[in-house]
């Protein structure tokens, strides 16, 4: 009778361990599986950084790149167009417009109306000048711009460098 008891306690002891063991590993499967839903995916990672080649760009040029699923303009200015010291972008004597293309009202998608310098939102009558200022109508305040960094004759959106850091401590 007294093996009985001893042999029902080593079970008890054993069985004991292992539900921890079990428990354990279990644990870290489950953390190592939240850890991987906190971490960004590839796709998000690698839209983070957009670089836009501006070098053969001509005066008065306007192009469309997509940054983090948003359309950005990128307008090379012209030497009439106004110049905006908070605002331009400057690459050697060369000024740029860079801005989120998307209208601070309710989110249209303004288009460049190249004879008139102006970025027109069509749904409101929002009207923005060559620097995405919002100068009529109902947007709230200037287009956005992104983060950036210059490197060489490229512009580097998502990346805040001292260019984009002096920026914006002027406003």
């Amino acid at each position: 009778m007294s093996d009985c008891k001893c042999n029902r306690r080593a079970f008890i002891k054993g069985a004991g361990a292992a539900l921890g063991v079990t428990a354990a590993v279990g644990a870290g499967f489950a953390t190592y599986a939240m850890k991987k839903t906190w971490d960004p995916l590839p796709s998000v990672v690698a839209a983070g950084v957009t670089e836009v080649d501006v070098s053969g760009m001509k005066d008065g040029q306007l192009a469309q790149v997509e940054f983090r699923g948003k359309p950005v303009f990128v307008l090379k200015k012209t030497a009439d167009m106004q110049k905006n010291d908070k605002r331009d972008i400057v690459i050697g004597d060369a000024r740029f417009t860079v801005v989120i293309a998307i209208c601070t009202h309710l989110g249209c998608i303004p288009a460049y109306n190249d004879g008139e310098k102006k970025f027109l939102c069509a749904c409101h009558g929002g009207v923005f000048d060559e620097n995405g200022v919002n100068t009529f109508g109902p947007p709230p305040t200037p287009m956005q711009i992104p983060a950036f960094r210059i490197d060489g004759q490229k512009i580097v959106l998502g990346e805040e460098g001292p260019e984009y850091k002096k920026m914006t401590a002027l406003a």
